[in-house]
């Protein structure tokens, strides 16, 4: 078992081409390999897999094939810290008998799993390593696809190899310096499985931090394409953590926005946005 750091970006699909041109100019960056990634995600007719907070993938890339077990998870400073179980396959066919000793051996039918959804999508990895954290650099661009419903993809993820993990809020702030991003805390297979019909995504009963709930609250409305739910946020210990990082202006702007009913995907076309989201974080 592994463990994943991470911090993902959406981004409009007009700007991946200049992000990539931006990463592969610093001095610090190496141009890594360039995938194609075709996944089909894994359930039982009961989503007892969803219901876990896990997801089950076997990712074809050519004629390499891999299966992989990950668990959502939690969220700490808009870092995504998850446990991680990957085997090699000789062919792109789900292997049971590997998942004995991870957490979806307990409780699941494991017979009765069968394709949900998939996630297909080119990847251009950079290498950054600036001397204080080791860093794979991935943008992605394809689509998610469930049945007949499709959502596209385009994201930038940073994850920690090795070193500080504050790099990775470091080098996704100077991004944000670039073009407009957001700090997306919906994973590739809650979209699926929302566009699947199978679950819809909720935001936290009881986070433990107002900055992660209103990031979780602002990536479920991007995935559902509906205003922002506000309700019970606590707005006062956001305008505290504002205050405390010079960003005060920025959120009463944005916050006036979202009271207005405007969606994320509109606020997606402005900068402000995702350069609040990491100042708040970092």
């Amino acid at each position: 078992m592994a463990q994943e750091l991470e911090i993902k970006l959406t981004l409009n699909e007009c700007d991946l081409a200049a992000v990539l041109v931006w990463l592969k100019a610093q001095p610090c960056t190496a141009l890594g390999a360039s995938k194609r990634l075709e996944n089909t995600y894994y359930d039982t007719p009961g989503a007892d897999l969803n219901r876990q907070k896990a997801a089950l993938r076997v990712r074809q890339q050519g004629d390499a094939c891999v299966q992989t077990v990950k668990t959502q998870g939690r969220f700490v400073n808009g870092l995504h810290q998850r446990d991680e179980w990957e085997w090699p396959l000789a062919t792109a066919t789900l292997n049971l008998g590997l998942l004995a000793d991870t957490p979806l051996a307990e409780g699941v039918n494991l017979a009765q799993l069968a394709p949900v959804f998939e996630t297909n999508f080119s990847r251009q990895i950079v290498i950054i390593d600036d001397g204080e954290a080791v860093i794979e650099c991935a943008l992605d661009h394809g689509v998610v696809v469930a049945g007949s419903r499709q959502k596209p993809l385009c994201e930038v993820e940073f994850e920690l190899k090795s070193g500080n993990p504050q790099r990775l809020l470091e080098w996704a702030g100077r991004l944000a310096q670039r073009c407009p991003v957001f700090v997306n805390l919906i994973s590739k297979a809650e979209q699926g499985y929302y566009l699947a019909g199978v679950h819809a995504p909720a935001a936290d009963a009881q986070p433990a931090d107002a900055v992660i709930a209103w990031c979780r609250r602002l990536a479920l409305a991007w995935l559902c394409g509906t205003a922002v739910d506000l309700q019970g946020l606590d707005e006062e210990a956001l305008a505290v953590r504002a205050g405390q990082k010079a960003v005060t202006d920025a959120l009463q702007r944005v916050m006036t926005q979202l009271q207005a009913g405007a969606e994320p995907a509109t606020l997606l076309q402005d900068p402000t946005l995702g350069q609040l989201q990491l100042a708040l974080l970092a």
